[in-house]
């Protein structure tokens, strides 16, 4: 059985979208799950060679990054990208966009997911993000039918956005119906549910990110577990 090596529900963006699209492929793995502290931000060295997490181990083999998970995930699964030429090369290009892009979304929205941030400002490279976010939902929805990204069945490219409807979530971003809408749905979807139901019951916290959300706005609710 694969093993996944993840960091805390509550922050780790990266670890939830490997985690998500094998819970929602229905790929069985056993999860790995190993807390941030206040330590260094590489700290998990002993496992991953990058000494990040997410980090997949599949026998002799090592797999961190979580594009690079999803690509050796997809050499045994078929489902874990669209069977349609013309929509899995969108769906390649729109998870590779996430995986490399939106810098202002990462830095300035970080995500927490147990709280709800109102913002103190939008900046303009914030705002660029947003909208180039809009308009890749918009345009997935549109080309391929929804009600994913591309087309009716949940793939890697919904997993990599996963941890934006988070952030639209937490941050309150606002965006066109049937982008808000495709959020939503990811939202709903079981995996998501029971990654946040966890998170919620989590009591560790990294002042950094703590830091940070404080830093984009005012935490009007907080509905993590303590200690």
């Amino acid at each position: 059985m694969f093993k996944l090596y993840i960091a805390n529900k509550n922050y780790s963006s990266w670890s939830l979208r490997p985690w998500v699209l094998m819970r929602e492929l229905g790929i069985p793995f056993d999860e790995q799950l190993r807390p941030f502290n206040d330590g260094p931000t590489l700290a998990f060295g002993d496992v991953s060679p990058s000494g990040r997490f997410p980090c997949l181990i599949d026998g002799d083999t090592l797999v961190w990054d979580s594009l690079a998970i999803a690509e050796y995930l997809a050499e045994s699964h078929d489902q874990v990208w669209p069977a349609d030429k013309i929509a899995r090369a969108f769906a390649r290009s729109a998870a590779a966009e996430m995986h490399s892009g939106f810098p202002h979304l990462r830095n300035i929205c970080g995500m927490n997911v147990g709280i709800r941030v109102e913002l103190s400002a939008i900046p303009d490279g914030l705002a660029n993000d947003i909208a180039r976010i809009d308009a890749l939902w918009n345009d997935g929805l549109t080309r391929f039918g929804g009600p994913f990204l591309a087309g009716e069945r949940f793939t890697a490219v919904d997993a990599f956005f996963s941890a934006v409807a988070f952030r639209v979530q937490i941050y309150d971003l606002k965006l066109s119906a049937p982008a808000a809408a495709y959020a939503q749905g990811l939202l709903a979807l079981p995996s998501m549910q029971d990654w946040y139901a966890a998170a919620l019951k989590e009591t560790w916290r990294k002042a950094l990110y703590e830091r940070e959300a404080l830093a984009a706005g005012r935490i009007v609710a907080d509905y993590r577990q303590t200690a």
